[in-house]
């Protein structure tokens, strides 16, 4: 097993291009060991996130380690955290609290003003969600953008959301509102943000 101090956690930029067919295909095979759903995501569109600096990557001496991306939606009222995987031989070390933390943080930085969104079948990942402020939602109350859920046509799920008109899923769907304060008390200051990267 690595050492987590080993790893970096850092915005993903144009030298980790080279990293996309790897996070790819680990997200792959993450989804199938699990048994559940995702969308499913082109190389092309990770290399962008990259390009844009809309993406965090954690690496350990030149390995790939982990990752995760930011989408905006519905002109950028709604941020979505999306595709958070960490690699099999650095799980287990806290490292998919650290990129979430990460990517929680970024959105915030390049939108503050926006509601930041997750859709999740996975238990550890809610409970990264509701210890940074987020509390879960129906899925009307997420954005109505039509892009946003055709990304979810290639999910095996897509049958039981389509059957319900949209509304409900296998997903849960979890919301962090800037502007609802009370929900800020669960919420990570970004100093502890800072001293868990």
């Amino acid at each position: 097993m690595e050492e987590s101090s080993n790893i970096e956690v850092i915005v993903a930029s144009a030298e980790h291009v080279k990293y996309v067919d790897e996070i790819l295909d680990t997200i792959n095979r993450a989804a199938k060991v699990r048994g559940t759903g995702i969308a499913k995501r082109s190389p092309e569109y990770v290399k962008q996130k990259m390009l844009e600096r809309k993406a965090v990557i954690a690496l350990c001496d030149g390995n790939f380690a982990g990752f995760s991306y930011i989408e905006s939606w519905s002109n950028k009222e709604f941020v979505a955290n999306s595709g958070l995987i960490v690699a099999d031989r650095y799980r287990g070390l806290g490292l998919a609290t650290r990129i979430k933390r990460k990517v929680f943080r970024l959105s915030r930085e390049m939108f503050p003003e926006a509601k930041i969104f997750s859709l999740t079948t996975g238990a550890a990942v809610m409970k990264m969600n509701f210890e940074l402020g987020y509390r879960p939602v129906t899925f009307d109350q997420l954005t109505t953008d039509p892009a946003f859920w055709r990304g979810c046509e290639s999910c095996v799920n897509y049958d039981i959301l389509q059957r319900n008109g949209g509304h409900k899923c296998l997903c849960v769907g979890l919301l962090y509102d800037p502007k609802e304060t009370q929900y800020h008390r669960y919420s990570l200051t970004d100093n502890e943000l800072d001293n868990n990267d």
